[in-house]
């Protein structure tokens, strides 16, 4: 595991409650988690996401009645546009209606979509056809090309799977210069827990954004720069990964295990719902000192249950705190 930065984080400041003269000496308070910190972060350091940019998946009931809501936060400017661009509109077409889970892998991923579409164990059920004008991408959409080490957040990591990893309005992402002697870099999202891909056939398919799936194991990060990465999922995660696996090739349902496959009800963009329904979150700045603090205690734990600091962390260790909001009344 390549080590964090700590240079480049902002180190906590240990509170030593100051003493009279009669006093003895007391213990240094125990510094705070990352959850203290974030707890405590002001109102400043956080950031709204537009209602454009969710996406609102219902799945059927659990079996007991139960509702299944998941909520999606697609990936803004500069990566992916063209796959956003059709998830959007394969939603406003309603194309996701009545799809389903179709593929369960353990430590990996669940997948979604046309039972009947790129699917080993689909043969036989009808497909749906896609809306027309949706984008055809292509393999260098993977990745984006820019200018400039101010573009990407302070705190840097080392990574075994870019030359280094940082932080762009939010989101984890691995970045390489592309030549030695210039600020050029290349700079693509990561495969980290939560995050929603694009299913795609064999190269030069890139899919369309009407299969998607999202990672419920280790960061599988061996998929960067090789699929579109669309988006993350930042509430009702437990609605996916706790679905049944599945016994079929790449974990997919098989004929007989049908009955498994979830049904998928709705998927809505936010935005396109009464304001009473829009769902209303927002993420910790990426550039906020606060950031910076819980950054360094995830590499760092000194509160009171852990004995060694680790000493660093890689990219997917640090998520990126997400709190919902209070509705519109």
């Amino acid at each position: 595991m390549k080590h964090i930065c700590l240079a480049a984080a902002a180190s906590i400041a240990l509170a030593t409650p100051s003493l009279a003269e009669d006093e003895a000496p007391v213990e240094e308070q125990a510094a705070p988690s990352p959850n203290e910190i974030v707890n405590a972060a002001p109102s400043k350091d956080w950031v709204q996401i537009a209602a454009e940019d969710l996406l609102v998946m219902t799945l059927a009931p659990t079996h007991d009645g139960k509702r299944r809501e998941v909520v999606i936060q697609l990936m803004p400017a500069p990566f992916s546009q063209g796959w956003v661009e059709n998830i959007r509109t394969l939603a406003r077409a309603k194309w996701y209606d009545g799809i389903s889970v179709n593929r369960v892998q353990d430590n990996y991923v669940v997948q979604w979509g046309d039972p009947g579409h790129d699917n080993p164990e689909g043969e036989g059920i009808e497909t749906k056809p896609l809306p027309e004008g949706l984008n055809v991408m292509v393999e260098d959409d993977y990745t984006s090309r820019t200018k400039g080490e101010d573009y990407f957040s302070k705190l840097r990591l080392s990574d075994a799977y870019a030359g280094w990893a940082a932080f762009l309005d939010g989101w984890p992402v691995g970045t390489f210069y592309e030549t030695v002697h210039s600020l050029d870099f290349e700079a693509w999202p990561v495969h980290c827990y939560g995050m929603v891909g694009v299913g795609r056939n064999y190269s030069p398919d890139t899919g369309s954004g009407a299969e998607l799936y999202t990672v419920i194991g280790h960061a599988p990060r061996h998929l960067d720069r090789n699929i579109a990465l669309a988006g993350r999922i930042i509430s009702g995660m437990e609605h996916l990964s706790s679905l049944p696996r599945g016994s079929g090739v790449l974990g997919f349902y098989t004929e007989e295990e049908a009955n498994l496959r979830t049904p998928i009800l709705s998927i809505r963009v936010a935005s396109d719902l009464p304001e009473s329904q829009r769902p209303q979150f927002e993420y910790l700045s990426t550039e906020s000192e606060t950031f910076a603090a819980y950054a360094e205690a995830r590499a760092n734990r000194r509160d009171p249950f852990f004995i060694v600091p680790a000493g660093g962390a890689d990219i997917c260790n640090i998520p990126v705190p997400i709190r919902e909001v209070a509705g519109a009344e």
